[in-house]
């Protein structure tokens, strides 16, 4: 895989020549290395990346070769995208709800650190995997403000519990850790704090001395729709001050960005399908393919507009109702977008910030929803 010769110098650039009808992701390798240099040298402990947000080929090697040698699977195939890349990578397998094939897998491609949030869970892998040298988490929920939605609803165990999973795992003869999630685009560094907080509390109820804290996900991407997005910076000192001041003796830190490692090295450039009389605007793809997370986020509101030879509109703002490509009334943005007022058929839309959760989670209904893919040298000019 060759990540060196970008196709074209930027997405203007490649817009204007190719003039492309289907949507076009284009990935910027030197975004994505510089975003994963950022975290390696910024957060305190091990960077391990969560593949579910953009699980493709180029983005694993292009963080595998940047020094990031951890990686979170949910399951078998993400285990094996990972193996085909980066074979002598180290997996966290933090889904913690698995089959027994799954888990048999698991230990079949070598990992050792898993996560727990129930008994039952727990028994399975006492039962199925190798105590020596596995590192078992106990994952666990507080109702804590800051993110878009909240994890808890489906994952991790109330503190209570928490304190009786970790001492089994210590009973069974694995290494103690624990790990929680403050939920996606989580934009209040305090949540951090409090997780921290109560984790050292689990632990020493407990009677066990951890050997890491992963700290999560949650790390926020600007999606310029006006909240405030704190700085990396910010939020990785809120954890190592809290980590100081809640533990005697500190473990070894893990974190799991997804979406922040990966976002900025991507833009999104869709085509005005068609423009109604009463100005609603039809797009060459929709909520069903790239832009599904605007259902659960809203819709992202970095834009640049352009017209059909890449030059930028900058006129008027109205707003319109935008429909996806495909047959179902479903697919509209929500709100609409406010638009330049000259916006038509044959023009662009550049959305910025597109690394996550656009590849992933299309599901090609209709036939819609395949982007091509394109590598730049530059996303912005």
């Amino acid at each position: 895989m060759d990540l060196s010769h970008p196709i074209c110098l930027d997405p203007i650039d490649h817009l204007r020549s190719a003039q492309p009808d289907l949507p076009v992701l284009y990935f910027c390798p030197e975004a994505l290395r510089a975003t994963a240099r950022r975290f390696l040298d910024t957060f305190p402990g091990v960077v391990s990346y969560a593949i579910k947000c953009n699980d493709r080929d180029e983005v694993l090697a292009t963080i595998a070769a940047e020094g990031v040698q951890v990686f979170d699977v949910a399951s078998p195939p993400e285990m094996r995208a990972v193996r085909a890349v980066a074979p002598q990578a180290v997996l966290h397998y933090n889904n913690p709800v698995r089959s027994r094939l799954e888990i048999a897998e698991a230990v079949r491609l070598n990992v050792r650190s898993y996560s727990v949030d129930s008994v039952s869970e727990l028994e399975k892998l006492i039962e199925l995997v190798p105590a020596e040298g596995t590192e078992i988490a106990v994952r666990f929920k507080l109702q804590v403000e800051g993110a878009a939605y909240d994890f808890g609803a489906k994952f991790g165990a109330e503190p209570k519990m928490a304190v009786a999973l970790l001492r089994r795992v210590v009973e069974a003869g694995f290494e103690p850790a624990m790990t929680f999630h403050p939920g996606t685009q989580c934009t209040d560094p305090e949540a951090w704090r409090e997780y921290i907080s109560v984790a050292a509390r689990v632990a020493e109820d407990a009677g066990v001395t951890l050997a890491r804290l992963n700290v999560g996900g949650g790390f926020p991407a600007d999606r310029g729709t006006g909240e405030h997005v704190p700085q990396l910076e910010q939020t990785i000192a809120v954890i190592e001050d809290a980590v100081a001041t809640n533990f005697a003796t500190a473990p070894v830190l893990v974190c799991e960005p997804g979406r922040a490692m990966v976002a900025e090295s991507y833009a999104l450039a869709l085509r005005v399908k068609a423009m109604r009389s009463d100005g609603a605007v039809f797009l060459n793809d929709g909520i069903y393919g790239t832009l599904a997370e605007a259902l659960l986020l809203g819709t992202l509101k970095r834009i640049t507009y352009l017209g059909a030879d890449g030059t930028p509109l900058v006129g008027e703002r109205v707003n319109r109702t935008v429909f996806g490509p495909t047959c179902d009334s479903v697919d509209m943005l929500p709100g609409g977008l406010d638009v330049p007022a000259d916006l038509a058929e044959g023009d662009h839309l550049l959305f910025h910030g597109t690394g996550a959760y656009t590849v992933v989670t299309a599901c090609r209904f209709n036939g819609y929803g395949d982007p091509q893919n394109v590598t730049v040298a530059q996303l912005y000019r």
